[in-house]
Formats: structure tokens, C-alpha cells, sequence
């Protein structure tokens, strides 16, 4: 990947609508060596899809909570059972496994508090968990900010 690519990334990710015609310009490549450049990137995986982000606050999804999850159980089964059932719970925007003092990591973003325990009581209701904390954000001061490039 060359500085022209990192160009392009940057570009992409600062304006994902933009059209070809708009990227080529901005990066100074003609449409047929952007077309190629953004092509190569597909096929390579580095780029795997353009996304449309949603203010979430405009849509009723004033809460955010991270739900820090302990299990006693981390067998291929359980966790495959476990991915399977977070994955039904539209809620969970993000998921990990993570190291430290607990297991996973999810990132909820709910209507309010009632909204919330009943995303909570769904996650519980199938699967054994040890210990579920729950942090609740006060601020996003970043939020899905662009990768770093460089």
C-alpha cells in the first residue's frame, strides 16, 4: 500500500458517498487508476464494505451501556452458543472477547433504563453468565472515529 492508497482510504472513510469522480479529484487520479486503486482494495479485503452511520440520539437511543460479562465456561461450544445468542439481540452494537478481569465486552445502545433491563434479561435468560457489570457512558467524546492510517 502506497501514499496514494492511504489517500484514498482517508478520503473513503471522511466521506464514504462520495462518487468516483468526486474521489478521483480529491486525491488527484484520474476515474480509470481510482476505479483500480479502489477495486484492488476491495479484492485485497482492506476495504469491506461502505457503511451509513445513524445519529442514534435523533432515533431514541439516548443510552449507551457497556456490559462487561465473567463466565465460568469458555469451551468452542459455549462460546459458539453464546455468539449465537448475543447475535439475536439487536441491541448489542459491539461485541468482544477480551482479556483482563473479564470475558467479554458488549456495547449496548438502548432507548432508556427500562429498555436496557430488558436487553439485560434477554441476555441472561439462555445463557449461565458469572458476573454481568454494567457501565453506563455519560459522554461520547469519540465515537467511531476513522482508522489511523499511518
Amino acid at each position: 500500500m502506497d501514499e496514494t492508497d492511504l489517500k484514498l482510504l482517508a478520503a473513503l472513510q471522511a466521506a464514504p458517498d462520495l462518487s468516483q469522480r468526486e474521489l478521483a479529484e480529491r486525491i488527484n487520479l484520474s476515474q480509470n487508476a481510482c476505479w483500480r486503486r479502489l477495486k484492488k482494495l476491495e479484492d485485497s479485503g482492506v476495504i469491506v464494505g461502505r457503511s451509513l452511520r445513524l445519529d442514534r440520539e435523533a432515533l431514541g437511543l439516548d443510552l449507551i451501556v457497556f456490559a462487561m460479562i465473567r463466565t465460568r465456561s469458555h469451551s468452542a461450544e459455549w462460546l459458539e452458543k453464546f455468539r449465537r445468542h448475543v447475535a439475536t439481540i439487536p441491541e448489542v452494537i459491539d461485541f468482544y472477547r477480551i482479556s483482563g478481569d473479564y470475558d467479554y465486552m458488549l456495547k449496548i445502545a438502548a432507548r432508556d433504563m427500562a429498555n436496557y433491563d430488558r436487553v439485560y434479561q434477554r441476555l441472561i435468560e439462555k445463557i449461565e453468565l458469572d458476573n454481568v457489570t454494567s457501565y453506563f457512558a455519560m459522554e461520547a467524546i469519540f465515537d467511531n472515529r476513522p482508522l489511523p492510517l499511518r
